[in-house]
């Protein structure tokens, strides 16, 4: 339908018949019908318990999953993250012969990486370091040279196994144990 279309059958339709006093009236009844509608009772403010319920509720699990992972760190305390064979293989899996060294130490824990693809592939070696008060740790490869508990250390590994460490004041082998000063105490094995 056109517009033309649209005018001829509105100029054809009748206006409704409405009694003479319905337009008089008509503004009134809009205004009463208006004064007439309730206006929304206020509600009043909602309580406060649920929300202190919920908050509490989030606090108590906050605290039960803090409570228990830190019982959970305590039970793994003795245990040193680097001995897990696992993670070092996934480190290595990232950095493929790059990896020199992952070392933990009082600074945190730290992914020592060569600039090129150089380290050769080869059986990861543990070694752990206690100086008494502090411990330190690595992972690293035969022919390594790391500084760790303040020392550069070479480490190296032989055929049968056996590990030998090289520092500035010291040298350790697995076989023979009891070259080390008497302030260190060392522990290595292969992963």
């Amino acid at each position: 339908m056109n517009d033309s279309e649209l005018d001829k059958k509105l100029m054809a339709a009748r206006e409704p018949a409405l009694d003479p006093d319905y337009r008089e009236d008509f503004p009134r009844l809009v205004l009463a019908n208006l004064r007439s509608v309730q206006e929304p009772a206020v509600q009043p403010g909602r309580s406060w318990l649920p929300r202190l319920a919920w908050g509490l509720a989030t606090a108590a699990c906050v605290l039960v999953a803090f409570v228990v992972g830190h019982r959970h760190g305590q039970m793994e305390a003795g245990q040193d993250v680097l001995a897990n064979a696992k993670l070092v293989k996934e480190t290595l899996a990232m950095f493929p012969n790059r990896v020199r060294a992952i070392v933990r130490d009082e600074h945190g824990l730290n992914l020592v990486l060569s600039d090129q693809e150089n380290v050769p592939a080869s059986t990861p070696i543990y070694v752990q370091i206690c100086d008494g008060q502090h411990c330190s740790s690595l992972v690293t490869f035969s022919g390594q040279e790391i500084r760790i508990a303040g020392q550069d250390i070479t480490v190296l590994s032989d055929a049968a196994g056996g590990i030998i460490l090289e520092g500035n004041t010291f040298a350790w082998s697995s076989v023979a144990e009891n070259q080390t000063s008497a302030r260190l105490k060392i522990q290595a094995k292969l992963l």
